[in-house]
């Protein structure tokens, strides 16, 4: 029994202690506890950068960037047409402000002025004849038709001598004279026909690009296709010769120049050419305001108004058509061009076959631009 109790109290002294439970919380304490909002987790904060430096622009967000480079560009596109835009408004300004339609409309286009003749019709093309008659016969000497013995070659009255054969020997020496005549005047280039320097035919052309302020010069072909009898060879060298002197008291406006001599081997040939060049030069007019040719006048400067304009630049055309062999020298300097000036106008009235002159704006109020001038006239040299 007793060594029972002794186990006992052994086991109970091995055995570890309870612990002890805490006390009971008082009840306002533990609702409080219980209404406590959970912590949550600190969030780590980011760093802010740095300020920055005195006169440098804050680093903005890659978004902000490019929405600001866009709104750079869009702005600066708006600056570039600025100009222009303010151009075209003021240019239609300016054409909604001009009268249109009607007979009175303002011309922007290039007027022209035409003035001259052609006497190729009045002018035979035929080759003169080479024929010879042989004079009467004196004393007992008599003539004879002579017959030659080709069947393709006859000749006309042969002066008989009353010996034997020498009345053949002197009609064999004179076919052999005409055979070389014959063969000296031939073309030895054409087709067989007679030509001679003064059957030839050629055909010049003058042109001169002048400064728009010789307006003057403008007026003197007005007064010079108003006045000319283009009808008949002395109005059409009148027409020449004032047009060289008109050129030659204006040097100082004179900027460019061309010129081009064309020999023909006949008048036929030549009035093609001729008719050629005028018509390629009233190609380049859009009106031709001011006419008279061969007698025939035709005014129409009066539908012209101002168009608010300055005129830049005066283009002039002479052509001319003469018999025989003509040339004009290379114009490369004002006085290339006065001496050209000065063979066109000393050509005989005699010579002259025809003569036109044109000249463009007519209408001094009328414009020709630089733009124009190098297109429709590349072969004008700077002088």
């Amino acid at each position: 029994m007793a060594a029972a109790t002794l186990l006992g109290a052994t086991r109970l002294l091995s055995s570890p202690l309870p612990r002890p439970r805490p006390p009971l919380l008082p009840p306002r304490r533990g609702l409080r506890l219980l209404l406590r909002p959970a912590r949550l987790p600190a969030l780590r904060a980011h760093r802010r950068p740095p300020p920055p430096a005195a006169g440098e622009e804050p680093a903005r967000p890659q978004p902000l960037l490019a929405l600001d480079a866009l709104r750079r560009s869009v702005l600066d596109s708006l600056a570039a047409l600025k100009r222009p835009a303010l151009a075209l408004l003021l240019a239609g300004a300016l054409l909604a402000a001009a009268p249109s339609g009607g007979p009175h409309a303002a011309a922007l286009a290039a007027s022209g002025g035409r003035v001259g003749g052609s006497a190729f019709s009045s002018r035979s093309s035929s080759p003169p004849s080479y024929g010879y008659s042989a004079p009467a016969p004196r004393g007992g000497y008599t003539s004879a038709p002579f017959y030659s013995p080709s069947p393709f070659v006859s000749f006309g009255p042969a002066v008989g001598i009353g010996f034997g054969g020498s009345g053949f020997l002197v009609a064999l020496m004179g076919f052999a004279a005409f055979l070389y005549l014959a063969g000296f005047l031939s073309d030895s280039s054409g087709n067989g026909s007679v030509l001679t320097e003064t059957q030839k035919t050629t055909v010049l052309k003058l042109q001169v690009g002048l400064l728009g302020m010789a307006r003057s010069f403008q007026k003197e072909l007005d007064q010079i296709a108003e006045k000319a009898d283009t009808s008949t060879p002395a109005g059409l060298s009148y027409v020449l010769t004032e047009t060289t002197l008109a050129l030659l008291r204006h040097p100082d406006c004179c900027i460019s120049a061309y010129s081009t001599a064309d020999v023909k081997r006949s008048m036929d040939d030549g009035e093609k050419r001729f008719n050629q060049l005028s018509i390629e030069e009233r190609g380049k007019f859009d009106e031709e305001t001011l006419v008279n040719v061969n007698s025939i006048k035709r005014n129409k400067a009066g539908s012209q108004r101002s168009s608010g304009f300055s005129n830049e630049y005066i283009v002039i055309t002479v052509l001319v058509a003469a018999e025989g062999v003509h040339k004009l020298p290379a114009i490369n300097s004002s006085n290339d061009l006065k001496t050209a000036l000065q063979k066109l106008g000393s050509i005989p009235s005699s010579k002259i076959l025809a003569v036109e002159v044109l000249w463009t704006p007519q209408n001094e109020n009328d414009t020709l631009s630089e733009r124009e001038l190098l297109e429709d006239y590349p072969l004008l040299r700077p002088l």
